[in-house]
């Protein structure tokens, strides 16, 4: 069957007036809108110089997720139209689907809110080291339009609603203080112990001195330095003392790593006696 030019041109007309070909078309147009303002936002943030680049990686995740959540709720909006289906009159219409959508919102509302808040005071951003109500700790990935994400040391990623957000403990506010309980045996001489606390304080600025904040004449704003003893029945095991020192968010970790293992080296090297683990058994006479 021969078909001519304007045949073929009424045919493609029709094929474009079907609703499902109204929907594929809605949804393609949505969908490079939605790529287009995320582009748009990324250029703004990466360009602009007012935040760094964390800050900036934070705002481009919040506002392109809320995009994608627009995006979604006009498609189905959209969906719904082209089917026939007065979007008004069903709400109006159907209590009990109100009521539902209701509660969906009030917890989508919460969740925009704590997002919103936690991005407007800087309590996180990403790439910072938080724990989370006091039970998840990792890496921000990721503030959403309703979801936190959070990357734990064994890989898994975490993703916590906003609104569920109480407490965060945020490890990357500029600075951050390594403080190391040593805790000795009772046989344990503590002024002996004192001394060798002083040498290790002054082997830890040695070694660990360039991982200190610095003032601006380049000197370490708190350097190591024994702090005196933290309690003379520490968990009935023993006498404890304390060290601390300033250093970088950003070198946190590995100076707190370095600091024990310099510490226990002094402690062997100068026999230092550390509490030992004490099981009581009483013997009972049979009657």
């Amino acid at each position: 069957m021969d078909f001519s030019w304007e045949q073929i041109g009424e045919l493609i007309v029709a094929i474009f007036e079907t609703r499902i070909a109204k929907v594929i078309i809605g949804g393609l147009i949505i969908l490079f809108i939605m790529l287009f303002l995320q582009r748009v936002v990324r250029s703004i943030f990466r360009k602009g110089r007012l935040l760094d680049a964390n800050e900036s990686n934070t705002m481009i995740s919040l506002i392109n997720s809320i995009i994608k959540y627009v995006a979604l709720i006009g498609f189905l909006f959209y969906f719904l139209t082209v089917f026939g289906i007065r979007i008004g009159s069903m709400l109006a219409g159907a209590g009990v689907l109100g009521i539902v959508i209701g509660f969906g919102a009030q917890s989508l509302i919460q969740d925009l809110l704590g997002g919103l808040f936690i991005v407007y005071e800087k309590q996180l951003k990403t790439g910072d080291y938080v724990i989370i109500n006091d039970l998840h700790a990792g890496t921000v990935e990721a503030i959403g339009f309703r979801i936190l994400k959070v990357r734990k040391w064994s890989g898994a990623l975490l993703s916590i609603n906003n609104g569920e957000v109480q407490t965060i403990e945020n490890f990357n506010e500029g600075r951050m203080r390594v403080i190391e309980k040593i805790t000795t045996s009772f046989q344990q001489d503590p002024q002996q112990t004192e001394l060798v606390l002083e040498q290790i304080c002054s082997a830890l600025n040695r070694e660990l001195g360039n991982q200190l904040i610095k003032d601006i004449t380049g000197e370490p704003v708190e350097p190591f330095k024994y702090i005196g003893m933290a309690s003379t029945n520490e968990d009935f095991r023993g006498f404890s003392y304390y060290i601390v020192g300033l250093c970088d968010d950003a070198t946190y970790w590995q100076t707190a790593r370095d600091t024990r293992g310099i510490i226990a080296k002094y402690l062997y090297n100068h026999n230092i006696k550390m509490p030992e683990q004490h099981v009581l058994t009483r013997n009972f006479e049979e009657k």
